[in-house]
């Protein structure tokens, strides 16, 4: 493990502001250097004085940082609060459980944990499920309309999909796939730390919610400079081919093949310093027992949790607009403009009501929502077709879809167990070329998409199918370092 403290660790822990990032990160490099204290011990003093900057006032070494806490980073969301204990129920509440052959007994106790919340009403685990922090990614939880839960909705809020079909054939594709390769490497930028030079402006800063907290006042600046880049893992930007085989009054299009542009990612750091902080603040509010933790909620009849809704909506606006500033580089590049664009959050929660009519908060943590009606996207991999889906509207499923085709590696074992040549072979006889990208990421990681889809025949109906053919992913981080 690194000797350093990188602002990843400490936003993990509650630094949300960017001047106290840089002024913390600073402090604890000369601590280090010299000696003083090491990165362990300096993790331990920041989780402590975050939350109680008072009682390092006298503190030797640490009321300087301390006093910036109050400076730069009020906790404005959590004066006054008490801590509530509460249990799980003591029986695992029926639920809808989709392919669950082929997901893991962890995931499934983490869902199990979720079903047993006091405020949950409601739930159901999608076909790609895999282990998440507190919700697994593929679970969809229904909870009272007044209690929201950020590490159900997830660290990348409103990470989403977005499609666009263009007016070409999949010959143009054959024919210019250079020139669409070098379209991908000049228009999009990847990683954790990617910003433009020169971002283009965009009017989801027009939105007045940007004033709405102090948190988000001071991460508007970061959010700036992060439109229209994507994060790292599993977010893509990719050429490829769409087929639709029957006419559809919801896609418009005749029958044929076409080209596209699909691509996935979320709210970028914006997104991640929000998830991190109410996270945090839930945590410290809402007590549960360990093996629950991380399912903590905040009350959105409250000021914080009034402050995280906006802020999450507010990240679920810019996540879109990131997206659509990369499409419409792409469509400016090729000089003409998008037959069709489909588009759906996949990490989110909805105000929503139960086939009864209870009104309820639906998270979806790595789930599309599946509505009568609802168009979305669900990907396979970089070498496995993707497709645009219309929901039914089932109600087993709390009207949602699995979000992908799901993990069936870990990224720790597809690092340990697959090669760069494992790759070439794969993405050769798909007959795809990858920019970037990193072993974890790897085609064969994934679960079989048709063997998915046909786990939730019930939840969606297939209208086109999209295949890979030029993909753009993050290098791997030199830190190890994830956004997905």
């Amino acid at each position: 493990m690194s000797k350093k403290l990188n602002n990843n660790e400490l936003r993990a822990i509650g630094f949300y502001s960017e001047a106290l990032l840089e002024q913390a990160g600073r402090f604890a490099k000369n601590l280090i250097k010299n000696k003083i204290l090491g990165k362990e011990e300096i993790l331990a003093k920041y989780r402590a004085l975050i939350s109680n900057p008072d009682s390092f006032a006298s503190d030797a070494i640490f009321a300087e940082i301390a006093q910036l806490v109050k400076e730069l980073q009020p906790i404005e969301d959590s004066v006054g609060l008490k801590a509530t204990a509460f249990e799980l129920k003591k029986e695992v509440p029926e639920y809808k459980i989709y392919g669950i052959e082929n997901i893991d007994k962890e995931a499934i106790n983490q869902m199990d944990n979720a079903m047993r919340l006091p405020i949950t009403l409601a739930g159901s685990l999608m076909p790609d499920a895999h282990v998440g922090y507190g919700l697994p990614i593929g679970g969809v939880l229904a909870t009272n309309a007044n209690a929201v839960i950020p590490y159900a909705v997830g660290v990348d809020i409103a990470c989403r999909m977005c499609l666009s079909v263009f007016e070409m054939d999949n010959h143009y594709l054959e024919q210019k796939s250079q020139m669409l390769k070098n379209f991908l490497v000049e228009n999009t930028l990847f990683g954790i730390d990617g910003r433009f030079a020169k971002p283009m402006p965009d009017e989801v800063f027009d939105k007045p919610e940007w004033n709405a907290t102090k948190i988000i006042k001071d991460l508007r600046h970061k959010a700036e400079m992060q439109i229209g880049t994507s994060g790292t893992g599993n977010h893509f930007v990719e050429w490829g081919i769409l087929e639709i085989n029957k006419e559809s009054e919801d896609l418009k299009l005749p029958t044929g093949k076409y080209l596209a542009l699909l691509s996935h990612s979320g709210s970028r750091g914006f997104g991640a310093s929000i998830a991190n902080y109410y996270s945090k603040l839930a945590m410290d509010k809402t007590k549960l027992p360990k093996e629950a933790k991380h399912l903590a909620w905040l009350d959105l009849e409250t000021e914080e949790g009034q402050a995280y809704w906006i802020a999450m909506n507010l990240a679920g606006d810019y996540a879109s607009a990131n997206h659509h500033q990369i499409h419409k580089k792409m469509a400016k590049s090729l000089g003409i403009k998008p037959l069709l664009m489909v588009e759906n959050h996949h990490n989110f929660a909805w105000e929503e009501k139960l086939a009864d009519g209870t009104p309820v908060i639906v998270h979806r943590k790595g789930a599309t929502p599946a509505g009568k009606g609802d168009l979305g996207i669900i990907p396979g991999s970089m070498a496995q077709a993707g497709f645009v889906v219309k929901g039914k509207g089932d109600f087993s499923a709390i009207y949602s879809a699995s979000h992908g085709a799901g993990r069936l590696m870990s990224r720790a074992q597809a690092m340990k167990n697959i090669t760069k040549q494992d790759i070439k072979k794969v993405l050769a006889d798909k007959g795809v070329t990858l920019i970037g990208g990193d072993l974890d990421e790897a085609p064969m990681v994934y679960k079989d998409i048709y063997k998915v889809l046909e786990s939730q025949n019930d939840l969606v109906e297939i209208l086109a199918k999209f295949t890979p053919k030029i993909v753009r992913m993050a290098d791997p981080d030199p830190k190890g370092r994830r956004e997905d």
